[in-house]
Parts: C-alpha cells; structure tokens; sequence
C-alpha cells in the first residue's frame, strides 16, 4: 500500500529487520529536492563539533517561521572520493545542523540553505544511542549496500529527527537514516 506524506517521498513498504539481527533492511523512496535552512561546520569524527553545532542552532531554529515540518535534519557532505578511500576518524566532512523550509524566504541572516537534490534513498530505522550508531553505519556500508545492488551517489547523506525526538543519548531514541543511492 503506498501512503503519500508530508516530506514528498512514497512509502512502498513497512520497514523489516534482517532474520537473527537487529539491523533493518531500508525502505527504497523517490523524494522530491528538500530545501533546508541552518548551520554548517566542517569536522571529523576525531574533532567532532555535532554538540556545539547543535548547541548553536538551537535557539536560532525558533526563529525560522516558514518550516515544512516540525523535525529537525543533520546533514553529512562528503567528498566525492568518499566510498573509495578509506574512511577514518580524521576524515573531513561538513556537517548542518537544520530543518526543512517551504522556500528560501524569510530565513534568518545567521542561517544558510542547503538544497538537497532529488533522487532515490535507502531510508533505514535507526533506535538507539550515539554511541551505537558507528555499529549501525557500519552494516548499512559495508554489509548492506555492497550486496544491495545500489550504488552509493554523491549527495548529501542525512538523518532525520522528529519533533519529538529524545535525545541522541536516549535508548529508545528514533530516527530516519537517508542514504543517497542509485
């Protein structure tokens, strides 16, 4: 059954775990450009800034007033030679921290926008800490995309929060993984 929502992209199927594993398999979307308005910063996993990034945009988020939806994106652009050379805790990247806007009206001066192409994702459910996380990126790069069939294609890579998100710390914390594939 298709169900139509908000973000512009079709469901086409429930996500579904691995047999004896808890890593899911993803759900395949189409979705139309996201715009999106927020902070940038370039970083590595050894100099990882994503707290104060976060920390910054915060406050500067309840002055966006032409949102699309009530989550919030953190968004990871890498380099185009990122899926063939080796991916280590110095490797450089930019990450945003944002949220989707109807257009590029009436953004505060402080923020930027960032338009993410439109294409096909692989659209994972991922529950669980930060600390765990290196586990589930690990599966869906090395185990999953290269038996998937899909290649990985150069856009931006995203997760998305929703409104009520509880924390990167949290458990039972619920977020969409986007990765951008052909």
């Amino acid at each position: 059954m298709l169900k139509k929502l908000e973000f512009d992209y079709l469901v086409i199927c429930k996500f579904t775990f691995v047999k004896d594993t808890n890593h899911p398999l993803p759900v395949i979307v189409e979705q139309a450009e996201l715009t999106l308005a927020g902070l940038q910063t370039t970083m590595s996993l050894a100099h990882n800034t994503t707290m104060q990034l976060w920390q910054t945009f915060g406050p500067l988020k309840k002055s966006i007033h032409n949102k699309s939806n009530g989550g919030s994106y953190s968004v990871q652009c890498y380099a185009d030679n990122f899926m063939s050379i080796p991916f280590t805790p110095e490797t450089k990247f930019v990450k945003w921290a944002a949220v989707a806007v109807f257009n590029e009206d009436d953004i505060p001066k402080e923020l930027e926008v960032l338009k993410i192409p439109k294409g096909k994702w692989a659209v994972f459910s991922y529950k669980g800490t930060i600390s765990d996380f290196g586990k589930f990126a690990q599966y869906v790069y090395q185990e999953w995309l290269p038996s998937s069939g899909y290649q990985l294609d150069h856009r931006p890579h995203y997760e998305f929060m929703a409104s009520d998100y509880l924390g990167p710390n949290h458990p039972d914390a619920q977020e969409e993984v986007w990765i951008p594939i052909v």
